[in-house]
């Protein structure tokens, strides 16, 4: 199911950076869009790394260095879905990006944590316009994070997202030790989408490795996989339901999230999936006699399920606070490079489970998008991908009724390679990108949550929206904060 792209370090295009910059453009242009840009600085020069993924879906690598002090003119005016990788590129690297119209901090790594207090927030001016400001520190146990809301009455006008609280140095950390024995730090990069992080960060060494993955362990991360994303769309949608007071939904998919989170545990000893992957193999099993229990579990989801999806979808109550809600275009999710669900709630069709690879190629998965981009829409969503998801799992578990736990130690990363990872994870596509040295040490890694993407398609839907509507709008994308902050 994993997208992965190796090519050799000196078979990179490394092009000047006027010709570097005008062959991005021209292959946006040409219908390409934006994986990653990343940067590695050595000394005064920085090497800027892109990754596109043309029409086709083949992936496209290619390179420019500057001087930190001279940097380059920015791109984010002409592609705006660049404005976040280029804000982390300034930020980790120094480089100067000219003319960048929103060059502000995505992290503050390192020393410049000191510096959060200072944030330039964005400000409207106006007798009637008020700030509203919202955490860090929120009820609960939700994360740390800083909304500031432009409010004309109650509506809202603007928001900006401030984050960076429990930046960790997760890629700093990667760097450190043997990369074969990290799979339980990258488990914790995003808790609730550790299948989906630990799978392309095991494709990724695979590939460098050279190690070949059977289909039986195909299916088994992919069981894993669908798993995962069924829990975390019952928990969204309990929470969904929650925040309009529709409670009859709140307490069945919460119930019902447990029965999924319950299953996966049974298959790997964790209700959150760790252990299921590691590089070489895979930490699930699915012995003869538990095959009736997890068949049972699965009937249990679809049939409940049945009921209080249609109970959900035709409430007046739902359908007045969430449609029309946060809503969010076609045009917009394709500018700003929306991904995975929140960008299918939006039409645009655009799920890497789409390719037929692996387990899927046998069992193809049908991918559902919606048109009104709203938070009924991103509902919607999440009900058609959880129906679909069960109809493969139950399919599949069938079809392949026997696995075991099975583990290959990988041989020696290959030298001055670079390898791109993607999987398609519950909130979006999840990336890794490793590079290795001469001696095929690892020399640099880049991990992308889809959250990084997707929390300025959140600031942009609650526009216009009353501010009572923000707890609504949040839920139905529901990002991650340390997924972001890393």
């Amino acid at each position: 199911m994993s997208l992965v792209h190796r090519i050799a370090v000196d078979a990179i295009p490394s092009l000047e950076v006027r010709a570097w910059r005008d062959e991005l453009l021209a292959s946006r242009a040409a219908g390409a869009r934006a994986i990653t840009l990343y940067g590695k600085r050595h000394a005064d020069t920085v090497t800027i790394t892109a990754v596109l993924q043309a029409a086709g879906g083949s992936l496209e690598v290619s390179r420019t260095t500057v001087t930190v002090a001279h940097g380059y003119h920015e791109l984010t005016s002409a592609w705006p879905a660049l404005h976040c990788f280029e804000r982390e590129l300034h930020e980790q690297t120094g480089v100067r990006i000219a003319g960048h119209p929103w060059l502000k901090p995505i992290r503050f790594e390192g020393q410049r944590q000191a510096a959060m207090d200072d944030y330039p927030f964005y400000k409207i001016e106006g007798k009637e316009v008020h700030e509203v400001a919202v955490g860090p520190i929120h009820a609960g146990v939700i994360e740390p994070g800083s909304f500031r809301f432009m409010c004309a009455g109650e509506q809202v006008h603007h928001l900006e997202i401030h984050l960076g609280y429990q930046h960790r140095g997760v890629e700093a950390l990667l760097l450190e030790g043997d990369p074969r024995h990290h799979a339980s730090l990258v488990e914790t990069i995003a808790g609730d989408t550790s299948v989906a992080h630990t799978w392309a960060y095991s494709a990724a060494l695979e590939s460098l490795a050279g190690c070949t993955i059977e289909l039986p362990i195909e299916v088994a991360r992919t069981v894993a996989l669908e798993l995962e994303r069924i829990a975390m769309h019952l928990a969204s949608l309990a929470g969904m339901a929650g925040d309009i007071g529709f409670l009859q939904g709140a307490s069945t998919y919460g119930r019902l999230r447990t029965t999924a989170i319950n299953t996966l545990m049974r298959l790997c000893g964790s209700r959150f999936g760790r252990t299921a992957v590691r590089p070489g193999g895979n930490g699930m099993q699915l012995p003869a006699d538990l095959l009736p229990e997890i068949q049972a579990s699965l009937d249990l989801l679809r049939t409940d399920l049945a009921l209080i999806d249609e109970r959900f979808l035709t409430s007046r109550t739902v359908q007045h606070r969430l449609r029309d809600t946060g809503v969010l275009s076609t045009a917009q999710a394709l500018e700003l490079g929306l991904v995975g669900m929140a960008a299918r709630a939006s039409g645009v069709h655009l799920d890497l489970r789409a390719l037929a690879t692996g387990a899927f190629a046998a069992l193809p998965i049908e991918i559902s998008t919606q048109s009104t981009g709203d938070c009924f829409a991103r509902a919607q969503i999440r009900i058609a991908e959880i129906e679909a998801s069960l109809g493969w799992l139950w399919t599949t578990v069938g079809q392949h009724p026997a696995w075991q736990r099975t583990r290959a130690p990988l041989p020696a990363l290959a030298p001055s390679q670079l390898v791109i990872a993607m999987i398609e994870g519950w909130r979006g596509e999840v990336v890794h990108c490793l590079e290795t040295g001469a001696a095929g040490e690892l020399v640099h890694y880049k991990v992308q949550d889809p959250s990084l993407r997707n929390w300025m398609g959140l600031a942009i839907a609650v526009r216009g929206n009353e501010i009572s509507d923000f707890p609504i709008c949040n839920k139905s994308f529901d990002l991650s904060y340390c997924g972001h902050d890393l």
